[in-house]
């Protein structure tokens, strides 16, 4: 079975790597190259191929928004991200966005072949080193806010956040539209409720459980 594929990548250094890798193997069929955003989402309306590797980082619009556009106009698509590097808010988007496999740029060029095998098969393949971590963090992140959720109220971990990222009590009470006073009422039952000191253990305490 031949497996249909449009690449989509905003340098041509890029793409003419992947025409060299993907022409040398058999089965797969590299349909057309893509520079930008709006390129891409003409080629796989002409297309209609059965992978799709694009990167996040695009011009005119990112991976990201390409997906979004696809996802009325051909749901059916796997796509693979090949790009420099993946974060935990990149990973989530991905994963809201159903792609189906991660491959870092960095990587030998057999793991993206083997990654387009195995996604077109009806698997799954996530690059374990960048997309573990962006996971783990993912996943503490969570189970922080669950933890965290049994004892603070959501605009008390509101206002953990923004002291975390370093905001006195005006600012607070500036971004909230509360007074001042009220962000130090908070303050107070914060501390308390988890029987810290100051502010500073405050932003050390949401760190360490990945709130932040």
């Amino acid at each position: 079975m031949t497996i249909n594929i449009v690449a989509a990548d905003s340098h041509p250094i890029v793409l003419m790597a992947l025409e060299n890798l993907l022409s040398s193997e058999p089965d797969l069929h590299l349909s057309a190259l893509c520079t930008n955003g709006a390129q891409c989402l003409d080629a796989v309306r002409e297309h209609t191929p059965d992978i799709l590797i694009i990167d996040i980082a695009m011009s005119e619009m990112d991976g990201f928004e390409v997906l979004r556009r696809l996802a009325d106009q051909n749901p059916s698509i796997r796509v693979v991200l090949f790009t420099a590097s993946v974060d935990e808010h990149q990973l989530k988007q991905a994963m809201r966005l159903g792609v189906a496999g991660i491959v870092l740029k960095c990587m030998a060029p057999s793991f993206l072949v083997q990654c387009l095998r195995k996604v077109v098969a009806g698997g799954q393949w996530f690059e374990k080193v960048s997309s573990g971590r962006a996971l783990a963090s993912m996943l503490k992140r969570e189970d922080g806010l669950r933890q965290v959720s049994g004892i603070l109220t959501s605009r008390e971990i509101e206002l953990t956040r923004l002291v975390s990222d370093g905001l006195g009590n005006r600012d607070i009470a500036d971004r909230l539209h509360i007074s001042e006073g009220t962000v130090k009422v908070h303050l107070h039952r914060i501390y308390r409720k988890l029987g810290l000191k100051n502010r500073i253990a405050l932003g050390c305490f949401a760190r360490e459980i990945g709130l932040v």
